[in-house]
């Protein structure tokens, strides 16, 4: 994604199964191989992930 990931947009290189496609290739973005999963951001699940992510949203967005 030349440009950025818009927020609420999959991923192109995610896979049906929530991997990264280019996970060890040199085309992977640099934020992605800098982000650090945070539980109080991302969770212990991928549903719980989703929905502390909607209330951040929610928070920062007021």
């Amino acid at each position: 994604m030349p440009n950025g990931k818009p927020a609420n947009t999959r991923c192109i290189h995610l896979t049906e199964e929530y991997l990264c496609d280019i996970f060890h290739h040199p085309e992977r973005p640099q934020v992605c191989a800098d982000f650090s999963a945070a539980p109080d951001i991302c969770g212990t699940s991928r549903s719980e992930a989703l929905i502390l992510l909607e209330r951040l949203e929610i928070e920062t967005s007021l």
